[in-house]
């Protein structure tokens, strides 16, 4: 503002409108001078991302195709529950990780998105939302801490000018070793979750490649040390596939893995995608079995409510539409709903 002739305080209303009031123009930011309104709609523009795609589902979740003008799409969703309103936040286009059994992964990757583009989503999904979005989780597409810098860039954001606690953003990982030594070190009390989905080396790498760079045990190791370095309870994610990781061995090393550990584990059904690999979603009876093994030998185990499934907005489901440079696949995804 300054560099523009204008007062300091012009960055403060701005900031205003953008982060609280979520304007889409600057010629709505009526406290501000009519020949400034017009020199910035000239010279700038409010959000960088363009929405390809909204959709609604029948239980209230949104989900927005968004992209930075390039036709490179990602995907954001907005989240109403009965007591809070949640968003999930994309940080890649695409993902780099290769997950056997996540649409986003098969989408392939095309690059990293920017401070702006990360926070564009939060905006665009407030600016739909009826109450105020008060929780944020990175668990859309894309590996968070692969894009580390963005990253906390936008975290700072979110908590300094959109005013989120800290304790109600949460970050979900597959488990990149080195950056969460570096995010334990800035103790930051935000929430960490990791995709673990087997306690067994030759099973979780056969389900996610990153397992054979970091092994189960390697990364078990870096998430209590972050637990104890942010005082923070952290999450397990655990992904259940029908003959897959499903077993009674699985579960019972699973509640070994963490016991000790201010912890939780999250059980998410698979959300059903054409992967080619006949992967498939257990019963409601296998669930119950495995959570109750779990259950039995202390673990403190939540299972994942499921929302937007008929849109491919649940876990796992995003990027059904995105085709990347180096797709593993030659047409989008079909997704049952």
């Amino acid at each position: 503002m300054v560099e523009l002739g204008e007062k300091k305080m012009r960055g403060r209303q701005i900031a205003n409108h953008l982060y609280k009031r979520f304007e889409n123009s600057f010629n709505s930011m009526d406290d501000l001078p009519q020949a400034f309104r017009t020199l910035l709609e000239s010279q700038y523009r409010v959000s960088p991302l363009h929405v390809a795609r909204h959709l609604k589902s029948r239980d209230g979740v949104e989900k927005l195709l968004v992209h930075g003008g390039d036709e490179q799409v990602f995907e954001c969703v907005l989240l109403p529950y009965s007591d809070r309103v949640s968003c999930c936040l994309s940080t890649q286009v695409g993902c780099p990780m290769g997950c056997t059994f996540c649409a986003t992964g098969l989408g392939g990757f095309d690059r990293n998105l920017s401070v702006g583009e990360i926070i564009g989503q939060y905006l665009l999904l407030s600016a739909l939302s009826i109450r105020p979005i008060s929780h944020v989780v990175f668990m859309g597409m894309g590996e968070p801490l692969l894009n580390f810098g963005n990253l906390l860039k936008a975290i700072q954001l979110l908590h300094d000018e959109v005013g989120i606690s800290h304790r109600r953003i949460t970050v979900s990982t597959v488990g990149i070793a080195p950056q969460i030594r570096e995010l334990a070190k800035l103790k930051l009390p935000i929430h960490l979750a990791l995709s673990l989905h087997s306690p067994f080396d030759d099973i979780r790498s056969r389900l996610m490649p990153v397992n054979k760079k970091w092994s189960v045990a390697e990364i078990m190791g870096e998430m209590r040390n972050y637990q104890r370095a942010t005082g923070r309870k952290i999450t397990i994610e655990y992904l259940l596939i029908a003959g897959v990781n499903d077993s009674k061995e699985q579960a019972l090393e699973l509640a070994r893995l963490v016991q000790g550990v201010p912890s939780v584990i999250n059980l998410i059904p698979w959300n059903w995608v054409d992967t080619g690999n006949g992967f498939a979603r257990p019963t409601r009876e296998q669930v119950r079995a495995f959570r109750q093994i779990l259950e039995s030998r202390g673990a403190n185990v939540t299972e994942r409510t499921e929302r937007g499934h008929d849109i491919a907005a649940a876990c796992g489901q995003l990027a059904g539409q995105h085709q990347g440079k180096f797709a593993k696949r030659g047409t989008p995804l079909q997704v049952t709903t």
